[in-house]
């Protein structure tokens, strides 16, 4: 679950000494608050920027979305054990970067999630942890590489009866790289896409600052840690601190491993920073999955990933190559 107030976006409206100003809408897109913020000459410019940006993430909660039965995905859903379907090429190659995801988090990321049995309740209502043997069975139909996809048809089948693809994990940073893209591509020249805590940005702000993000520890809200700039690139925090279950003194986090059926555990914030906010977004929930130790270890192996964890006794823990900017 991605958690908007752990990113505290300092956006700068500069309406004197400038040609252009800022103008932001906040709306609720596939599920979620989305504040989209352009840089514009005027109000009018500035909406139709919006507009753009609105309809571009409609489409794709149209294409990607599991909760419509018109769309593909829930056609590919449908049709687990059964057929391969022809999808969209935008589609497929969602699909096929998810997976590579997939291989490249030893299966921590999962697409497949959504075929897991809800055993795990975080509403307060679970009052001892389900069996082994009901975790085991929660995830007979988990796996991404029961996903088979065939270049030559753009198809997609999933092989087990029942199985089901989501993009939960994922969805909401790629909707906000793709507005950007057709933003910038309309000649939009700044900007942040925040979709409930993924955010994209471009460009500097009016004044010719770069966008910043404050970065708070959840054990401490009331103060910023790090303030960092963010120029042309996405950040994305996962956190757990309000979604979580205590058995006999274990913490564990609602975000569940898709290999053991095991909700994650010493970890209660992931912030990733990386080029584009789809690999951020995955990366931010594989990394709470494999821990801060071999999470830490595959970011620091990827160019241009960086990431900041927070563990559940309050402890930073940064990537090898961040610089934070303290912030009293």
């Amino acid at each position: 679950m991605k958690h908007p107030f752990i990113l505290i976006l300092l956006v700068i409206a500069v309406h004197i000494c400038s040609a252009q100003q800022t103008f932001k809408k906040t709306l609720k897109l596939m599920g979620s608050r989305f504040d989209i913020t352009v840089v514009a000459k005027d109000s009018l410019e500035g909406d139709k920027f919006i507009t753009m940006g609105i309809n571009e993430i409609k489409r794709i909660e149209n294409l990607i979305s599991s909760w419509d039965e018109n769309s593909q995905t829930s056609k590919i859903n449908r049709n687990s054990g059964i057929k391969p379907v022809e999808v969209d090429l935008e589609l497929f190659q969602f699909i096929e970067r998810s997976i590579a995801i997939s291989q490249l988090t030893d299966g921590a990321f999962d697409i497949s999630y959504a075929s897991m049995d809800k055993i795990w309740k975080f509403d307060g209502s679970m009052k001892e942890m389900p069996t082994k043997d009901q975790i085991k069975a929660s995830i007979d139909k988990v796996g991404f590489k029961n996903i088979i996809l065939d270049k030559s048809k753009n198809t997609v089948f999933l092989k087990l009866k029942g199985m089901k693809i989501g993009f939960g994990a994922i969805g909401k940073g790629y909707a906000a790289d793709k507005a950007k893209e057709l933003l910038i591509s309309k000649g939009v020249t700044a900007g942040i896409i925040n979709a409930s805590g993924d955010m994209n940005t471009w460009g500097k702000q009016p004044n010719g600052k770069e966008w910043k993000v404050a970065i708070t520890n959840p054990l401490n809200k009331n103060k910023a840690f790090a303030l960092l700039p963010i120029n042309n690139s996405a950040v994305v925090t996962s956190g757990d601190y309000e979604k979580f279950v205590n058995f006999n003194g274990v913490r564990y986090s609602h975000i569940i491993d898709p290999r053991t059926g095991y909700p994650a555990n010493g970890i209660i914030s992931v912030t990733v920073f990386a080029p584009k906010a789809e690999l951020a977004d995955a990366l931010a929930t594989s990394v709470f999955v494999m821990g801060k130790d071999t999470g830490l270890d595959r970011i620091n192996q990827l160019p241009n990933i960086e990431c900041i964890i927070i563990d559940d006794k309050g402890n930073i823990i940064k990537s090898k190559n961040i610089e934070i900017e303290n912030h009293d």
